[in-house]
């Protein structure tokens, strides 16, 4: 059975970060810097739904603070709790209240582009975006490199005036967070050394919705990762492999797509 904003949350592929970075006029490592500062590069909490943020001072600007409450409406930032499945708490104590407010007030996928973005970040309707959110980490990070255009954002990362964008990106309180010393930081990292392989990255997503632990979705296939990768074998009684390349990645899409559909969910 499906849950709410859950769809097929298909990971990343090379030709989603080639066709931003060609967009935005930088090379991947510009990308991944964005991406790992916003949501340590994955898009998707394990059970598909995107990674949100509800922002409860957006809400109550959206609503002119008619369900103020301190909690899920207040003109003050903050208050966020945990992330992940707790921000859909929040997201759905504010949809009872204004389903459109609710769904601007929250910040959507990979590179965590606020709702209320939803024009500059290529779609014609909150509902049409937050659908596409859904689909896939190329789809939101398309939707990055479009809003990061219109405020015209892709100059900072190409000159890589990291406090320029990250006032911009991040708010006028960036430095609070350190957010432009971590871009700094993280575009050093991956300037310097090899990008995530995308390959096992996948296989590190799909294991994750495939109800596996291979740990982070870093792209690096440690330990956990070809532990994960054994069990997935076991459990489809097929040879065991401690490969994680586009082959097995497309095996673990596959499987998944079947569990999707025997259980009736979106595909």
């Amino acid at each position: 059975m499906s849950i709410p904003f859950q769809g097929t949350a298909w990971a990343l592929s090379a030709d989603g970060v080639a066709e931003t970075s060609d967009k935005l006029a930088v090379s991947a490592a510009e990308v991944w810097t964005v991406l790992a500062v916003e949501t340590s590069c994955c898009g998707y909490l394990p059970d598909r739904r995107p990674q949100i943020c509800f922002e409860r001072h957006i809400f109550h600007r959206l609503t002119q603070g008619k369900f103020d409450d301190g909690h899920i409406s207040d003109p003050r930032p903050g208050a966020y709790g945990a992330p992940g499945a707790h921000q859909y708490e929040r997201l759905s104590l504010a949809m009872a209240k204004d389903r459109g407010a609710a769904l601007q007030s929250a910040s959507w996928g990979i590179g965590q582009i606020m709702g209320e973005n939803f024009v500059a970040g290529g779609h014609n309707s909150i509902e049409d975006f937050v659908i596409a959110m859904m689909q896939s980490e190329d789809v939101q990070l398309a939707a990055m490199s479009d809003f990061l255009i219109s405020r015209k954002l892709h100059l900072a990362l190409q000159t890589h005036d990291w406090a320029g964008f990250a006032q911009r990106y991040n708010g006028p309180n960036y430095a609070i967070n350190r957010y432009d010393l971590r871009l700094q930081a993280a575009y050093q990292k991956y300037s310097g050394g090899s990008p995530p392989d995308l390959d096992v990255r996948a296989t590190q997503l799909y294991l994750t919705y495939l109800g596996f632990d291979p740990g982070a979705v870093d792209g690096v296939a440690g330990r956990r990762t070809l532990t994960a990768l054994e069990e997935f074998h076991r459990s489809q009684s097929s040879a065991a492999s401690q490969l994680t390349n586009a082959e097995v990645a497309k095996q673990l899409k596959t499987a998944l797509s079947y569990q999707v559909a025997a259980a009736g969910q979106l595909v």
